[in-house]
């Protein structure tokens, strides 16, 4: 435990956790999360054949918690999408959903909490009581860690998850977005959000390099599906042509009311996309 966060690594799985709070109580979560994050991996391993399959409504669903959650993220999918794009924001509601219930219980300190976030590798979900904000820096680049943009959420606003995908860093994505950036009402559902909207930044030009998933990540459930591996300097006409081919899938999810907003930046440019409901916009900030 550092600097009142908490950080808990097994396998590919590492989040850090922060509740503000007193210390009794910190220590009182943390352990309920520790707990639970013992059985997380097992778990998902357990069901992962499953996860790993595209979604369709024929499907029997998974026993898991996590895996539940991961398959109703995906729900309804109209694109090739597995339960796994849903894996790290699953997890991270998990984790959340599990020091809520302990803070819930009849001798309850959930008054005494001000907020509580879980961050799985980018991934967030977060609770926040009454009065309390929640302000989170955007990074296009982890290669190049500066801040692109800030968002800010109120205590009212129905955001409980943020996530990111593109393709660089630890994600794989079919398109070439540096970020996408997107705001739901829980990291699972944000995760998957980002990860098909990052997909659909995509523009014809030359030097682009792609190579079958399971190359590039031996365990990947996109199978032989070419992933982006090189995007070379873009010519600023197709920069706008790749990032409003994601804006319309953003769209898209706003107007399904599955996603809040989206922020999407490709070399420098950057587009928002948010509700036209200003009770439900959020504020980013570029």
């Amino acid at each position: 435990m550092t600097d009142d966060r908490f950080h808990l690594q097994h396998g590919p799985i590492d989040l850090i956790l922060h509740v503000e709070a007193s210390e009794q109580i910190r220590k009182r979560l943390y352990s309920v999360a520790e707990k639970r994050f013992d059985t997380v991996l097992e778990e998902l391993v357990a069901e992962m054949d499953l996860l790993k399959l595209p979604w369709n409504a024929d499907q029997s669903g998974p026993k898991g918690s996590i895996a539940q959650k991961m398959f109703g993220a995906v729900a309804d999918s109209e694109v090739f999408v597995t339960p796994m794009a849903a894996v790290a924001g699953a997890v991270a509601d998990e984790m959340l959903e599990t020091m809520l219930v302990e803070a819930k219980k009849p001798d309850s300190c959930i008054d005494h909490l001000r907020k509580i976030y879980v961050n799985n590798g980018g991934d967030i979900a977060f609770w926040l009581n009454e009065g309390e904000s929640f302000s989170i820096g955007v990074v296009d680049n982890p290669q190049i860690p500066e801040l692109n943009a800030k968002v800010s959420l109120a205590h009212e606003s129905q955001v409980r998850g943020i996530a990111t995908s593109g393709w660089r860093g630890r994600s794989l994505s079919l398109g070439i977005a540096d970020a996408v950036t997107v705001l739901a009402k829980s990291a699972a559902v944000a995760d998957v959000a980002a990860t098909l909207i990052a997909n659909e930044v995509i523009v014809d030009f030359p030097g682009i390099e792609k190579r079958p998933a399971s190359e590039v990540k031996d365990d990947s459930d996109l199978g032989m599906i070419p992933v982006t591996v090189v995007v070379p300097d873009l010519a600023e006409d197709k920069i706008y042509i790749a990032l409003e081919q994601g804006a319309k899938s953003a769209r898209k999810f706003i107007k399904d009311g599955k996603i809040t907003a989206a922020y999407l930046s490709l070399q420098k440019q950057t587009l928002v996309i948010e509700n036209d409901d200003k009770i439900e916009r959020a504020i980013i900030n570029n």
